[in-house]
């Protein structure tokens, strides 16, 4: 019986509008609360950037935001682990000296971080996954550690740049998403990892749980869950690592498949 429903979302959930089926989504919550299941959205995208797309339903979400390095639920974060500041500044110095045509996005607890001199196109497209954004003239201002240091490269070159990093390959997560995005985390932290978390969280195995991915962040995704589906846009080693396939994120494939699961449960006793 599946208790636990784990959604990544760009490329997954979210159409490539960046928005969902909001009538068809009224009937999955429903189907969901009548079974007793519980939504999580797993995501690079910024807790709060979640809120604004889900509103008062994202109260009851299980949220693994910020590449699922914190998870928050009834608005209070259970779960967080953040990438040292003096680390994480050795990293972004790195970044910087790689390339200047890449946008470095520093997340700390209570702002996503770009600098002042970002285009306004660059910026518009880092408002689309954080809703708190700051902008500096210089990283190393900064002084708080860092939930996560993500990377945009509309020149798509991330896969070249992921190696470039290999100092810290033993120091932190690092993992290029797709060729125009770069993920860094602390130390084997990272969506499967963070989903266990919750799972011990909410007394669910991975026998319970129907999980969702698209894109190489997603592959540990895959192996925390029986019932674990790639989009039919998904990358070709995400689904590798899935046990199944369903159709691509334009077909409102995730809130289909979640109804056709579901449908084949009880509802739950109140």
């Amino acid at each position: 019986m599946i208790k636990l429903v784990l959604s990544d979302m760009d490329g997954t959930f979210l159409n490539n509008s960046g928005d969902f089926n909001r009538e068809l989504y009224k009937d999955v919550k429903r189907m969901m609360e009548e079974k007793g299941v519980a939504f999580a959205p797993v995501t690079g995208k910024q807790c709060e950037r979640v809120e604004e797309l889900f509103g008062s339903d994202a109260e009851d979400f299980w949220i693994l935001s910020d590449s699922a390095t914190r998870i928050k639920h009834h608005g209070e974060f259970v779960y967080e682990s953040l990438l040292p500041n003096k680390l994480g500044l050795a990293i972004i110095h790195l970044l910087e000296e790689i390339s200047s045509d890449h946008t470095i996005i520093a997340c700390t607890k209570n702002a996503a971080i770009i600098k002042d001199t970002t285009s306004p196109e660059e910026a518009a497209i880092v408002r689309g996954s954080y809703a708190h954004l700051q902008q500096v003239s210089d990283f190393h201002t900064i002084t708080e550690d860092f939930i996560k240091i993500t990377i945009h490269d509309p020149t798509l070159q991330c896969f070249e740049t992921k190696e470039k990093l290999a100092p810290f390959f033993e120091s932190a997560y690092i993992v290029a998403s797709e060729a125009a995005w770069i993920d860094i985390a602390d130390a084997n932290v990272h969506k499967g990892t963070t989903v266990e978390q919750l799972q011990q969280i909410v007394n669910v195995t991975p026998e319970e749980t129907l999980a969702f991915g698209d894109g190489y962040n997603d592959i540990e995704l895959m192996t925390r869950s029986t019932y674990s589906f790639a989009m039919r846009n998904a990358v070709q080693e995400t689904k590798d690592a899935a046990n199944f396939i369903t159709r691509s994120n334009e077909e409102d494939a995730v809130m289909k498949t979640i109804m056709r699961l579901l449908s084949l449960q009880p509802k739950v006793n109140r």
